[in-house]
């Protein structure tokens, strides 16, 4: 028994030893990327502005508290927790595929075996009786040798599987900072949109009253009159709609924060939030470290490598070997009685596959075929990435260009206002012209607070899309 379990051992050994690895992993693709970014400044400096932490970039204090309690309490990011915690043990749990399958079992029993059988026979004439019982408590072990790497790659692609759920949680915090931040400029843009309203309802208000004191000296017609009504019931309905639209977006921004629907803190004005003239972008191979989805997308490849590995080692032979031992007695009085009692066995055996339908082949080419495509996902995360900065640089730069505009032209069309009021006292201008020119202010500055809203969108898109956001 001894002899036969040294060769059992040495083969077990020796097959341990020559294991070769049967599947050839692909690495990470070399993914083309621009020395720059378009619409960037030419920069060899890896500086970015998405290694900034949130405090950093977002200086607004109501900003920096809505932020916090939707990082903590966001049910996205509370499901991604969980998710993280499971993947953790179930790795944890694949590191003990090295180990045998140790199982005990206690059986004990009663047979009568009819008087005419052999069993029956046999007990009646070497037992003197007509039962035939059994008591054993054995141990049984088995243990599949690792010849092909199965088991390596079933503890890699746990890694991997358990590395992506942080990226999933990392972006999911990528999003959730964004989704925020530019909840809270829309906030803040209609804020500032409704004071535009109510001053032009003002204004309305005013040149409605000196058309009245026109009409009744005759000197306007009741049309006047009416065309300054019509003006101020536009600046009337903006009031109510731009109020309904601050609550829903309050309730938008509590649920994300995980709080039931509520009033916004906010403690600065639009024109009050600002950011840098110039933000550092780094150069375009930082954003393959930096964005959560560009490593998630890598890490499937780790998932797919291993998968391919497995398909591949079903097809080869298993070597499994077993083990069992423990005492055994035909009575129970004699059940303990050692070494009496004691057996034991041990095996080994090769498993090889034959004929399963072609389902091991076909597995085995499909998941080359998905390791396959998911490269092609890869290259595709980090050109969907290059494009999302760009998009987001060209922005700044035009919306910039159209702020400059925009001001300008409410300048101009504010002074326009003074202008029509003085020449239409003078009987220089009609009046449809000051109500042409109250019309034109009052889109001209919703239009301005929109393109400042636009431009701090702007500025977090690229935090984004550089791979800010996930950081303390």
């Amino acid at each position: 028994m001894k002899k036969y379990l040294n060769i059992l051992t040495f083969l077990v050994l020796l097959t341990a030893l020559a294991a070769c690895k049967i599947s050839k992993n692909v690495e990470t693709p070399q993914t083309a990327l621009p020395e720059t970014f378009r619409n960037a400044v030419a920069t060899t400096d890896t500086a970015s502005i998405a290694d900034l932490p949130l405090d950093s970039f977002f200086t607004d204090a109501s900003l920096q508290k809505l932020l916090d309690s939707a990082i903590a309490k966001n049910y996205d990011m509370q499901i991604a927790l969980k998710n993280i915690e499971a993947s953790q043990l179930l790795f944890k749990q694949t590191k003990w595929a090295y180990f045998p399958d140790a199982r005990l079992q206690i059986t004990a029993g009663s047979n009568r075996p009819s008087d005419n059988s052999l069993n029956g026979l046999s007990a009646s004439s070497f037992l003197n009786t007509t039962h035939i019982e059994d008591y054993t408590v054995s141990m049984g072990l088995s243990w599949e040798a690792d010849i092909w790497g199965k088991i390596k790659n079933r503890n890699g692609r746990a890694l991997a599987e358990y590395l992506q759920t942080i990226e999933v949680k990392n972006a999911i915090r990528t999003n959730l900072v964004a989704m925020v931040s530019q909840g809270f400029y829309n906030l803040l843009m209609l804020d500032a949109q409704l004071g535009i309203a109510e001053k032009n309802l003002a204004l309305s208000d005013s040149t409605l009253r000196i058309f009245g004191f026109q009409f009744a000296s005759g000197q306007v017609t009741s049309l006047a009159i009416q065309q300054a009504e019509a003006q101020k019931l536009t600046a009337s309905k903006l009031i109510p709609e731009l109020q309904q639209a601050i609550i829903l977006q309050e309730n938008a921004l509590s649920i994300l924060a995980g709080d039931l629907p509520g009033r916004m803190e906010r403690n600065l004005k639009l024109d009050q939030i600002s950011f840098p003239e110039t933000l550092a972008t780094g150069v375009p191979t930082s954003i393959l470290n930096r964005r959560p989805d560009i490593r998630r997308s890598e890490l499937a490849l780790d998932v797919a490598n291993a998968n391919v590995g497995i398909a591949k080692a079903n097809m080869y032979p298993a070597l499994t070997i077993t083990a069992s031992g423990g005492i055994n007695s035909f009575k129970a009085s004699n059940w303990f009685n050692i070494p009496a009692s004691l057996f034991g066995a041990a095996a080994g055996g090769l498993t090889q596959p034959l004929f399963q339908r072609n389902q091991l082949k076909t597995q085995f080419e499909v998941s080359k075929l998905e390791r396959e495509r998911t490269v092609m996902e890869f290259r595709q995360t980090v050109l969907y990435a290059v494009g999302e900065v760009s998009d987001a640089l060209v922005k700044i730069e035009k919306l910039k260009e159209q702020q400059t505009i925009a001001d300008t032209r409410v300048r101009t069309l504010q002074q326009a206002i003074s202008n029509s009021k003085m020449l239409f006292q003078s009987g220089m201008a009609n009046y449809l012209e000051v109500i042409t020119a109250q019309s034109n202010v009052l889109q001209s500055e919703l239009e301005l607070v929109a393109i400042k809203r636009a431009q701090l969108a702007a500025n977090v898109d690229l935090y984004r899309s550089l791979g800010g956001g996930w950081r303390n």
